[in-house]
């Protein structure tokens, strides 16, 4: 199904003399306003195919209804996303669950929602039904090379996938580790993994990028062959220029210091993107900045200093994907809590005053440092996100109008109640 533009104005003319009331009021209190609502209207964040489905846990799943069947109602699913919030253009596929068939009809739907292909995404985390060797003890690092070969090839075909739709980047993602001491020989697996990795990077076209993530635990609880930023970094420093580390908020130790991770790897110019969520435990892919809010805008705010003093544009030289798959949760709802959350922490980042912030750190001032952050942090600037997706036609409460419209039942109505999204 499709929101049309006459529902959008309909309910945003409803809650336009309110937000008018909160907007003036906000611009009152900050500096810099129309650069802030600018900046938003400029930034993107990927949804990934796998998230329009509900997700699971290694106890049981419990689909919502309605799932999609397909790639291409996953794609208007996210068409749905970005007609309300402005903010979704791009799609991050995995493959083999979203294998793209018809190359040119996919992109053809995509253009026709205002929707582009960001990162493609490999997995050798599991076997398929077709697949002739098993990955259950590693892909990239298999003692076997015909293991590896496998694992390579299926990489390389997902570069080829991704060229078809105009993607950019490739993201690969190893299981690879091992469960218990003395299972592997921890130098042969990351000499396998580069030797591995150094195949898929010769096949990348001249104008993309590949981006290494890293996990620290899990499938493997005893070591895991790209565990961290840091392994991660080195393999993307040997592998060359088009390598770069991508950052999972939920793929390390608890209470890892993520933002000063992510200011080093932009002082290497290693950082190619993010894939954004939030957990309390350990990779609980809960929507972005529903736990830990504060440490979300103290990552941006990183990234916005980071960038900026590369001269970076901060909608186009990383990628933002979002990550998650949730069991509680209409994953459409899910998603925009997420996008939403993302943008506020974005624009709180964009509110930092770095010239009070710098000459409070050359005096050691370490109270008006927090204080500086803090206030950025506790200025709430919902008014400017809306704002945003306003004069993008997008609608100012997108959630809203998604239950009001009942557009879960009427896919419901349309796919079923017990419809399985691919690839869950």
């Amino acid at each position: 199904m499709k929101i049309e533009k006459e529902d959008i104005q309909e309910q945003n003319a409803s809650l336009l003399e309110k937000h008018k009331a909160k907007l003036d009021y906000t611009c009152t209190e900050i500096e810099n306003p129309e650069s802030i609502i600018e900046k938003l209207m400029a930034f993107q964040i990927a949804i990934p195919s796998w998230a329009l489905g509900t997700g699971g846990t290694r106890f049981g799943r419990f689909s919502g209804g309605g799932e999609p069947r397909s790639l291409e109602e996953k794609i208007e699913d996210i068409g749905l996303i970005h007609a309300l919030n402005q903010s979704s253009g791009a799609i991050s596929l995995h493959i083999p669950w979203d294998i793209p068939e018809d190359a040119k009809g996919i992109q053809a739907l995509a253009n026709s929602l205002h929707l582009s292909f960001d990162a493609v995404n490999s997995n050798t985390f599991q076997d398929q039904a077709d697949q002739t060797l098993s990955y259950k003890f590693g892909s990239l690092q298999h003692v076997d090379p015909a293991v590896r070969q496998q694992a390579i090839d299926h990489n390389i075909d997902v570069i080829r996938h991704g060229e078809a739709l105009g993607s950019k980047s490739l993201t690969v993602w190893l299981s690879d580790g091992s469960c218990f001491p003395g299972q592997l020989n921890f130098r042969k697996a990351f000499e396998n993994t580069l030797q591995s990795l150094e195949e898929i990077y010769k096949a990348l076209p001249d104008d993309w990028k590949i981006y290494v993530e890293y996990k620290a635990f899990e499938p493997n609880f005893y070591s895991m062959t790209v565990g961290d930023w840091g392994q991660s970094l080195l393999f993307a420093n040997k592998l060359g220029p088009k390598a770069y580390t991508l950052v999972d908020l939920g793929h390390h130790l608890p209470n890892a210091n993520i933002e000063q991770i992510v200011s080093l790897l932009l002082m290497e110019e290693k950082l190619g993107g993010f894939h954004f969520n939030d957990s309390k435990y350990g990779d609980d892919d809960l929507t972005a900045g529903s736990i830990k809010p504060y440490q979300l805008f103290l990552i941006f705010n990183e990234l916005v200093a980071g960038m900026d003093e590369k001269g970076m544009s901060h909608h186009k030289d990383l990628s933002w994907m979002i990550d998650a798959s949730h069991n509680v949760k209409d994953p459409l709802e899910d998603l925009m809590q997420s996008v939403e959350a993302i943008q506020l922490a974005y624009a709180q980042a964009l509110l930092v005053d770095r010239e009070a912030l710098e000459e409070a750190r050359e005096d050691n001032d370490v109270v008006t440092a927090q204080n500086i952050l803090q206030h950025a942090f506790r200025t709430d600037l919902r008014a400017l996100v809306a704002e945003a997706r306003l004069r993008a036609d997008g609608a100012l409460n997108p959630i809203g109008l998604y239950r009001k419209m009942d557009v879960r039942d009427k896919l419901i109505r349309q796919r079923g109640e017990k419809t399985v999204s691919t690839g869950l």
